[in-house]
């Protein structure tokens, strides 16, 4: 008996048979708009993330962590990034919520972020209530950690479902799938200039003074009154996207056969785990090549990501956490950094689609992985240099110094634009044939990042004790790591079809 073509398809190709349930979808061509208004929600995402990253590593420390333990607290990141978000991918790829598939998790996303980040700026009061005093503030930890924890999980809940929501709205048409993700990139760039311009500046409290309290001084405030501004803004962004996207519920066909078949939410479950470990085996060599690409690049950027104002506050103004006014003032000037870093995210974002469309989307991600190494390297340069100067008591770091540390955190914007579009989209179109759910083909790739970021918050600490302390040791292999990326992703990633489109009239 003649098998059918869809069957005689998937066994020449040895497809995966589980595919993906499909919703209602228009047949018109999603309009540009719509996907900056589901994009737009990144804004809200990321103006959170900037405020982890430039406060919460030297938050942690002044709360009594030493900073060879700091890079541990980071480790609740990819572990929930590892569980939660190819679960919820896979789980928003089967959901019948007459909301739609992606909408629902993403609502339940945002309101776990508010809650998190609302226990995180009161931890120090939390710890206070638990009778913290002296200089280890423990209830202050525990707070802090849980707090941080549920916010990494919340934010990976969120964005995973985002980005699938805009490969369900672009479909086949890859070079709408590429614009949708540099709108991405895009607004995460806006969110991360208002989140690192609101961490850089140290007035907050007085505009918000009911933040100031027994357990909670002025930078502890500034932090707290900046996690206030979050929540509005997230509640903002969030009703903006999910608003513009319009879900369509999942195929009522495919609902009554699943019905008729019994699966219940546990044999879900355990064909989810199948899958995304099963899944493996049925890639193909170029899908292989952009996972390890996206892995080297995750041991580069992460160091970075972890220790970029603290590096500023150690090796550059040469101040220690709770000694002085050092270590605060080059945190800020860290942010400060980390907002120009964001202003040339924004930038790159804007041009990427053509810079991919004219030297392929390998080549611009291979060379943004070399132009990050030498950032690194920068950095290294950098810190010898304030290394071999003479201390005073009244320091301060030459002009010099800061300027060319602040040119090294804005150049990094443009690898960090690529690396926050490029490896999504060359996914999302090449993982498409295998039949897979977008929502689980972000959970593959995100595998990619999250286990980089496991060994990297595990070893970064140790191993820079090893060397005698401060973050050069973890420059150095983000540098080595990052530019091993470049040359794989020149080199080795072909440059498909998609990659050649020109523009539809």
């Amino acid at each position: 008996m003649k098998l059918p073509e869809g069957n005689r398809r998937r066994e020449r190709d040895k497809r995966p048979a589980t595919r993906e349930p499909q919703p209602i979808r228009p047949a018109t061509r999603v309009p540009l708009k719509k996907l900056l208004r589901v994009s737009s929600i990144a804004c809200g995402i990321q103006f959170g993330w900037a405020l982890q990253l430039s406060l919460l590593t030297p938050y942690v420390q002044e709360l009594g962590i030493p900073h060879a333990w700091s890079s541990i607290i980071w480790l609740c990141g990819p572990i929930s990034g590892f569980f939660v978000q190819p679960l919820v991918g896979h789980m928003s790829d089967r959901c019948k919520s007459r909301f739609g598939r992606r909408r629902p998790f993403i609502v339940a996303g945002a309101c776990s972020i508010i809650v998190s980040v609302l226990v995180v700026g009161h931890s120090a009061d939390i710890g206070w209530l638990f009778g913290d005093r002296g200089s280890t503030k423990v209830g202050a930890i525990t707070a802090f950690v849980l707090g941080f924890w549920l916010l990494d999980g919340a934010n990976n809940m969120t964005q995973g479902p985002c980005r699938a929501l805009l490969a369900d709205l672009t479909g086949k048409d890859h070079r709408r799938t590429r614009v949708a993700n540099a709108y991405f990139s895009f607004f995460m760039a806006v969110g991360n200039i208002l989140g690192f311009a609101t961490g850089s500046y140290s007035g907050w409290f007085k505009i918000f003074p009911f933040t100031v309290t027994s357990a909670c001084d002025p930078n502890c405030a500034n932090l707290k009154s900046a996690f206030y501004l979050d929540v509005i803004f997230i509640i903002f962004t969030t009703y903006i996207s999910i608003t513009a996207a319009n879900e369509e519920p999942l195929n009522l066909n495919h609902q009554l056969s699943e019905e008729r078949h019994g699966q219940s939410s546990h044999e879900t479950q355990e064909a989810f785990f199948w899958e995304l470990f099963g899944t493996f085996r049925y890639l193909p060599g170029p899908v292989w090549i952009v996972l390890l690409v996206t892995a080297l690049n995750w041991i580069g950027w992460f160091p970075f990501l972890m220790f970029d104002t603290d590096w500023m506050g150690r090796e550059i103004y040469r101040g220690e956490p709770n000694e002085g006014k050092n270590y605060d003032f080059g945190v800020r000037m860290g942010a400060f950094g980390l907002m120009l870093n964001s202003l040339f995210l924004g930038i790159t974002s804007v041009f990427m689609e053509k810079l991919c469309r004219k030297l392929g989307a390998g080549v611009v991600w291979g060379i943004s992985s070399i132009i990050m190494s030498l950032c690194f390297a920068s950095m290294l340069v950098i810190t010898a240099i304030v290394k071999n100067m003479n201390i005073e008591d009244d320091y301060q770091p030459p002009t010099g110094v800061v300027v060319a540390s602040l040119i090294v955190f804005a150049i990094l914007g443009i690898p960090l634009a690529i690396t926050y579009s490029v490896p999504y989209a060359l996914v999302s179109a090449r993982i498409e044939s295998l039949g897979l759910g977008q929502g689980l083909s972000m959970g593959v790739l995100n595998l990619a990042i999250v286990v980089p970021q496991i060994l990297v918050s595990l070893g970064s600490g140790p191993w820079d004790q090893l060397f005698g302390g401060g973050n050069a040791p973890s420059f150095y292999v983000a540098a080595i790591a990052a530019f091993s990326s470049g040359l794989i992703a020149i080199l080795a990633i072909p440059r498909s079809r998609t990659d050649q489109l020109k523009v539809h009239q």
